[in-house]
């Protein structure tokens, strides 16, 4: 969630206030917000960035522990949560003058604050313009191993140039990323250290609502604040993360525990300290805390962890269908007599679902036995799991439940895995590349060559190559291996040719640009 400090209104200030407002501008204490908006309905959604204009902070809870009282105590929750949760600021290589323009921008400065820029905007026009690193951002993360990795939002560090971390006993580091995954909102940092603070693990899917949480965090740069409420929801979709392909997962815990701006990518646990959300985003109209945030589900958050410290980039794991929420509605329109599960609305040719023998109609209840509710929750389980795995799928048919195990595809619809040089390559040339079996080559007369094994919207085929086609030179280098399109196209700018055969045995040459 985005979340902003509140802009000093004209009405009610008096000269006092006004003055302490200016000296703190003066001396750099003071943070703006600037806030990204996503209307749903009549409400207002935002992630959370903190920076010396703008800061990020999300909101999550829930609560296992009671006493006999009823009454919950989060302070051993706090104790083994708060030296595991760790405070991020992001630089970014700007001039003074972009700085200042950036400020004078700011839509939610007040005239006040900007006719002050305006006057240091012409007094830095008469100074050297240097170039260096400034703020840009600030928020929280969460240690999860001794040596170092911690899990934030993306939204958090998007576009740093260098990122600092801060423990909670005062010790800094300089941080590497690993990896991020802006479908899910989170990235893995990196910190030279040892024997660190974690954070123990725990269990989204036992989340229940009205459980108590804890939220860990920096708000406002107020290092190491805690806040408690209940979880009110679960498999929330805000529509706030959005991507070109479609493949956002958006199935957050809903919870009412206060957060603000510098909260994002800080800690939701349970009443035992056990991590079960990454703070990432509230609802709000005005860019503070209004009674609503929203966390990524730890299980989630595990997968995709796992995936960017092993690959560089999340394994990402399809069932190719379109899917519908089963309500009212929908359960009148196609006779069904119960409401529940999840409504298959169109089945992709050669997709795991289709090869599984899935089909338009068939209802969703079950994923390897969790009962599926939601259509946010069904893309969130699956998203736990790589191509190749397979997964047992509960549906009804008609009036039959039935099972069916579908071994789950990538987007290009293969099984196969790949690394971050080759699947930036893949996603450039929208294609899966498979070398050729001895059989393959013998057939073809050939000594080498990869082939095209799966095609989806890209650059190959823009160009017109079909699937089936054996890539044998690029760039007048012979193709031995799928790994070696990806050193070779690596950083290469301008034109590429291709020639190759296709089963046919019809020779074919190709040409386009990167």
């Amino acid at each position: 969630m985005t979340m902003t400090k509140e802009k000093q209104h004209k009405t009610g200030v008096g000269p006092l206030f006004a003055g302490m407002a200016l000296a703190a501008v003066i001396g750099g204490a003071t943070a703006f917000g600037v806030m990204k908006y996503t209307n749903y309905g009549q409400k207002t959604y935002q992630t959370v960035e903190y920076r010396p204009d703008f800061k990020a902070t999300e909101y999550q809870g829930t609560t296992e522990s009671q006493h006999i009282t009823g009454m919950v105590d989060f302070k051993q929750a706090a104790a083994v949560s708060r030296p595991a949760v760790v405070h991020i600021t992001t630089y970014q290589e700007v001039s003074n003058r972009s700085r200042q323009q950036q400020h004078y921008r700011d839509p939610f400065f007040d005239d006040f604050f900007r006719d002050f820029f305006e006057h240091q905007q012409r007094q830095q026009q008469q100074q050297p313009q240097n170039q260096g690193p400034v703020p840009s951002g600030s928020g929280s993360g969460v240690i999860l191993s001794e040596d170092g990795y911690i899990v934030t939002n993306n939204h958090v560090i998007k576009n740093a140039d260098q990122i600092e971390i801060v423990l909670n006993d005062k010790r800094k580091y300089e941080a590497t990323l690993v990896g991020v995954d802006p479908t899910t909102d989170l990235a893995v940092l990196k910190i030279e250290a040892e024997d660190l603070p974690t954070i123990k693990m725990g269990n989204s899917d036992a989340v229940q609502v009205g459980e108590w949480v804890l939220a860990v965090g920096n708000p406002f740069n107020l290092t190491s604040t805690v806040t408690a409420g209940i979880v009110s929801a679960k498999a929330r979709n805000i529509n706030i993360l959005h991507d070109k392909e479609n493949l956002a997962i958006e199935s957050f815990i809903q919870t009412d525990a206060a957060v603000n701006p510098g909260n994002s990518g800080g800690a939701l646990v349970d009443s035992d300290g056990n991590l079960v959300g990454i703070n990432t985003a509230i609802a709000t109209p005005t860019g503070t805390y209004a009674g609503y945030a929203f966390a990524v589900p730890v299980n989630l958050v595990k997968k995709v962890v796992e995936d960017l410290k092993e690959y560089g980039v999340v394994q990402r794991a399809l069932l190719g269908v379109s899917i519908a929420e089963v309500n009212a509605e929908l359960a009148e329109e196609k006779g069904l007599d119960k409401i529940e599960g999840v409504y298959i609305a169109g089945v992709r040719e050669e997709s795991a679902a289709a090869e599984a023998g899935l089909q338009e109609g068939d209802i969703i209840l079950k994923i390897n036995g969790t009962t599926i509710k939601h259509s946010s929750q069904l893309q969130e389980v699956i998203a736990r799991y790589r191509p190749g795995e397979t997964v047992t799928v509960t549906y009804k048919r008609g009036d039959k439940t039935k099972d069916a195990k579908v071994t789950l595809k990538n987007k290009l619809g293969t099984t196969q895995v790949v690394k971050k040089g080759e699947t930036q390559i893949v996603q450039v040339l929208g294609a899966s590349l498979k070398e050729l079996s001895d059989q393959e080559k013998s057939d073809l007369g050939l000594s080498h060559g990869v082939k095209v094994d799966a095609l989806d919207n890209g650059k190959l085929s823009h160009a017109g190559i079909r699937k089936g086609f054996v890539i044998t030179v690029i760039n007048r280098q012979k193709v031995e291996k799928a790994s070696e399109v990806a050193a070779m196209l690596q950083g290469h700018s301008g034109g590429v040719y291709i020639e190759g055969v296709y089963p046919s045995g019809e020779r074919a040459y190709y040409a386009f640009g990167l």
